[in-house]
């Protein structure tokens, strides 16, 4: 019986013991605080780093091996999109939102001819009229502003009117004028010298001599006003401006 009572007794203050120790060891942990983490350190830019930022939307967009190409002194404006095949030619303009999407075919714009703004240029694959489906803007062409061509080819000196669509397969001959919102069907052609408008486009007039004579005229006026903006922007806008001043700061010689 005195062996029982003295086993009970001694796992008595064991336990004991060990709360005490528990207790102790809570009341430690209550009165410290806890460590405050370590704060991050974001890595120092580099001082030869501009801190502009140069993305956003992308004037030449390559496709596979197909490179748009423009030459020296055509003028495209800075929020123009030129993807895959498309050539720019001498002395030609692309102006402010248009589009030139030569993903599936070809796209070319020729000496002194202009697009105007928002126009979208596009050629497909195959043309359901068995013509060329590459599409073709000769030389001293003004395309009106809002205006949709697709694989169509339009012969040197003509004029596109505003809001026009040109189909698959439509050839407007050389010395024509297209009025504005007109609509060519796939496969029609506009003959030469004359006055085509409407939805379809039909036929209104045959041009007289000065009128001819008018339409390489009007696209020489705006290749000379395509110029001044040209010698505004240079072919890379006037972000050049801005690399200049931030390497004068850095002490870099420019």
């Amino acid at each position: 019986m005195a062996t029982s009572i003295a086993r009970f007794s001694r796992r008595g203050v064991a336990s004991n013991l060990i709360r005490r120790c528990f207790a102790a060891e809570a009341a430690v942990a209550l009165n410290t605080e806890a460590p405050k983490p370590k704060p991050t350190v974001s890595p120092s830019p580099s001082p030869d780093r501009v801190k502009w930022d140069y993305r956003g939307q992308r004037q030449i967009i390559p496709l596979g091996q197909w490179l748009p190409k423009v030459a020296v002194d055509a003028y495209v404006a800075p929020n123009v999109v030129l993807a895959g095949q498309v050539t720019v030619w001498d002395g030609s303009s692309v102006w402010n939102g248009a589009v030139l999407r030569g993903d599936l075919n070809k796209i070319t714009l020729g000496f002194c001819s202009n697009v105007q703004e928002r126009c979208v240029v596009h050629a497909a694959w195959s043309s359901p009229t068995g013509l060329p489906a590459e599409t073709l803007i000769d030389r001293y062409v003004t395309v009106g502003a809002y205006s949709l061509l697709r694989s169509c080819t339009i012969e040197p000196e003509c004029i596109i009117g505003q809001h026009s669509i040109l189909m698959e397969g439509s050839l407007v001959e050389t010395r024509s004028i297209l009025e504005a919102g007109s609509v060519v069907p796939p496969g029609r052609r506009i003959p030469s010298g004359e006055l085509w408008g409407g939805n379809p486009a039909r036929f209104i007039r045959t041009l007289t001599n000065e009128e001819t004579l008018e339409i390489p005229k009007l696209a020489v006026a705006i290749n000379h006003l395509s110029g001044d903006y040209f010698s505004e922007f240079l072919p890379y806008s006037t972000v050049y401006l801005e690399v200049e001043k931030f390497k004068k700061s850095l002490g870099i010689t420019v």
